[in-house]
């Protein structure tokens, strides 16, 4: 955050964009957990109606910024997203 986006008091300004960078790997993933959590009644797993709004935002920048969504092998592609982005034990 700069000092820029503050106001006098240093509280954030709302209307200001934050960017948040991911690997390939870490949107393919996240794309997916998003997508099936949209798949479910949204008022039972989160609770504050305030966080649909973001959550659907970054679904719709996710699914734009991401071809492989809607390449032929989708699925060995996250399978092997996700396997490169699990710690080794």
């Amino acid at each position: 955050m700069l000092f820029s986006d503050c106001d006098r008091k240093g509280v954030r300004v709302a209307d200001e964009d934050v960017t948040i960078r991911l690997t390939g790997d870490e949107a393919l993933v996240l794309s997916h957990w998003v997508e099936r959590l949209q798949m479910t009644d949204l008022r039972r797993t989160v609770d504050d109606p305030a966080v649909w709004a973001p959550i659907h935002r970054i679904a719709g920048t996710l699914d734009s910024a991401l071809p492989e969504l809607f390449a032929s092998d989708y699925g060995d592609r996250l399978a092997a997203a996700r396997e490169r982005l699990r710690p080794e034990d």
